[in-house]
């Protein structure tokens, strides 16, 4: 019974600290997605592009996962205004807003990098080794691995400080306004596409982030971004469209229920609790649990 009890503990736990790393990978789909409505399906193959950039920094340079994630912070933030500004211009302007219509592209995208992941790096697992890797912080029976309490702290951390960015700057409220009122925002004098675009290099930037604390995390291979679609919409839409403490909460509840699956019914199902939850969620309450 004890030892059930503190595998129950520690599953809890490692839910938690997983889950703090999903509000991270889900961020930029909330603000993509939810607050542009730009269904940007690429996302998850961007963190995997982070984390591939940042296995280089360290072999290349000796980078620790999280000071490649400072490096790459204005490469993805000026690579994802690259490509709003080619979405707006081939498909938001003409097709009137209609978020569908570039699904392809974004699709496109996917393959593109993970195509050009492959030719560069192969299809080999890569991983970066760290003095904290293997480390764990022990509380009594609970056991917190720093390769997943790190990255849980960091990410926690950038979604509160990107949430009041949001709530106190005039740049935070034009992009909550710009999906809601284009035309408004553009009579008060400010460029929609402009903030869009500088709220979706944003979201990019936090995907560059997210992949180097997975590098943290895991080993990555360039499919591996596959792994996260359902992952990070399921999040979006359960903790509400935009909502970013609702991100956070709903990463966290994702990662307890994916950490409570793998411990007691194995790691192969783990996957389908993202699906799962992302169906019912649609099914019986498509606004989300935390959106209005």
């Amino acid at each position: 019974m004890d030892i059930s009890l503190d595998l129950l503990f520690n599953a809890i736990v490692s839910g938690i600290l997983l889950g703090g790393f999903y509000a991270a990978m889900s961020l930029g789909i909330s603000i993509s997605f939810g607050m542009l409505d730009i269904v940007n399906i690429a996302h998850p193959v961007m963190i995997i592009l982070g984390a591939y950039l940042t296995w280089w920094l360290n072999e290349s340079f000796g980078f620790d996962p999280i000071l490649a994630a400072v490096v790459m912070a204005p490469f993805f933030f000026a690579l994802g205004f690259v490509i709003y500004r080619i979405y707006y211009d081939r498909f938001e302007k003409n097709a009137g807003g209609d978020s569908l219509r570039g699904l392809a592209f974004f699709f496109g995208v996917l393959f593109i990098v993970e195509m050009i992941l492959i030719l560069l790096f192969g299809v080999d697992y890569r991983n970066v080794n760290t003095g904290y890797t293997d480390v764990s912080l022990k509380l009594g029976f609970v056991s917190l691995p720093y390769r997943l309490l790190i990255p849980c702290v960091l990410s926690v951390s950038l979604l509160l400080l990107i949430r009041e960015i949001f709530r106190r700057t005039y740049f935070g409220r034009a992009v909550s306004a710009v999906a809601q009122d284009p035309l408004a925002l553009q009579l008060m004098g400010v460029n929609p596409v402009k903030v869009k675009g500088y709220a979706f290099g944003l979201s990019l930037m936090i995907a560059g982030f997210s992949g180097a604390m997975l590098m943290i995390i895991q080993s990555v291979q360039p499919a591996a971004g596959r792994d996260y679609i359902g992952l990070v919409f399921a999040v979006c839409v359960l903790g509400g469209m935009g909502n970013l403490m609702g991100t956070l909460f709903a990463a966290m509840i994702l990662g307890i229920a994916e950490s409570m699956t793998s411990t007691f019914a194995g790691p192969s199902w783990a996957p389908a609790v993202s699906f799962g939850l992302l169906l019912l969620t649609l099914a019986f309450r498509p606004q989300g649990i935390f959106g209005k």
